[in-house]
């Protein structure tokens, strides 16, 4: 059982340490919407962890076979995804620059919670080399391959909860953002980079 929890922590910070397109996002949205907002993201995020890691101890091999033909195809949804994320974030946070400056402006529209977790959980599931990056360390893993049902459980939930720490850490690290950028000018730097961040990270995704 330990030798699960262990292996389990380790697949969910390996996957989740990397900071890529998502958790650029992530830390934007909790600078720009508050700890909270952040907090519900960063759990979409883990929560996706998790459900490829339950995908990868159910299906096994035969999920290789199943992704591999259709890893190209997610491939460039994900990259039409960030790059669209990318346009609306850059467009959201110039009008929002523009707006600000009118004696009458309101704040920019909030978003919810529930949308914020299922936003990240959605993008995040858009990458197929989540799961097969736990399938090969389920296959790859002799301890994991011989692993009873409940050390499966066991590594799922280490994975999801090595994964949401990660993303809580970062959804922190935008909250500390947020408090620094407030300003008119603040809010159109974070969206003008995070827009180019995202977008240059999306398209890495072509080559």
């Amino acid at each position: 059982m330990s030798a699960a929890l262990v292996a389990g922590l380790l697949a969910g910070y390996g996957i989740a340490i990397p900071v890529g397109a998502v958790g650029t996002y992530l830390v934007v949205l909790t600078a720009r919407a508050g700890l909270k907002i952040g907090a519900y993201a960063a759990l979409g995020v883990a929560t996706a962890d998790g459900l490829y890691a339950l995908v990868a101890v159910l299906g096994g091999s035969g999920l290789v076979r199943v992704i591999q033909p259709i890893a190209e195809p997610l491939r460039w949804v994900s990259v039409a995804v960030l790059l669209v994320l990318a346009i609306h974030i850059g467009i959201t946070g110039v009008r929002n620059f523009r707006d600000s400056a009118k004696p009458e402006a309101a704040e920019p529209a909030a978003i919810g919670p529930l949308k914020a977790y299922a936003s990240l959980l959605g993008i995040t599931l858009l990458n197929p080399t989540t799961v097969i990056y736990f399938t090969a360390l389920v296959l790859g893993s002799e301890d994991m391959a011989a692993a009873t049902t409940p050390e499966h459980v066991v590594f799922v939930l280490a994975a999801f909860a090595a994964s949401a720490s990660w993303q809580l850490l970062l959804a922190g690290g935008g909250a500390v953002l947020g408090k620094a950028l407030t300003g008119r000018r603040g809010r159109l730097a974070t969206a003008l980079t995070s827009s180019a961040l995202i977008a240059g990270l999306g398209i890495r995704l072509i080559w």
